[in-house]
């Protein structure tokens, strides 16, 4: 009888331990990501001044879904290469819950397709910050305060939960 109550007191212990580990896994889950995200910020950073570049992925100049490409594939996420495409990957969030390390998308010159993408790097109440490549200054930040951005705003994407 002792014996019996000692394995299943043990068996209980060994459940309780297995039901803990999906936090542990799901906490490192997050701590990862959140590395991710801030390597992402940091690589797209480093480029600011850097020309623009119709089709450019290098230092020699980027465009607006190569300077995304580029600073998601520094850390293995193979993403397509033009900014429409890459509207279609992950998960598409409301304005509201935008975050760091997400993906800002952009219908400009009155185009009817997302034509534009930039890499979120700061989010306060009302407004969004995003590195990105434009046709006339190269690799800057820009807001949605801006209006050509409040005009042409699209869709924000999660592509790291």
């Amino acid at each position: 009888m002792k014996k019996i109550l000692v394995l299943s007191l043990l068996s209980l212990m060994f459940i309780s331990c297995k039901s803990t580990s999906p936090a542990i896994n799901k906490t490192e889950s997050k701590r990862e990501n959140k590395y991710i995200v801030n390597n992402l910020i940091e690589t797209a950073t480093d480029n600011i001044g850097v020309r623009y570049k119709a089709g450019g992925t290098t230092k020699n100049g980027f465009d607006c879904s190569g300077l995304v490409f580029t600073t998601f594939d520094s850390q293995n996420i193979k993403l397509p290469r033009s900014s429409y495409e890459q509207s279609k990957i992950g998960k598409i969030i409301r304005l509201d819950d935008a975050k760091k390390g997400d993906l800002i998308f952009f219908k400009t010159n009155k185009s009817n397709q997302i034509n534009h993408v930039g890499l979120i790097t700061e989010v306060h109440s009302d407004e969004i910050k995003f590195v990105h490549s434009s046709t006339s200054k190269g690799v800057i930040i820009s807001s949605t305060k801006e209006a050509y951005y409040q005009k042409s705003f699209t869709q924000i994407n999660r592509i790291i939960d």
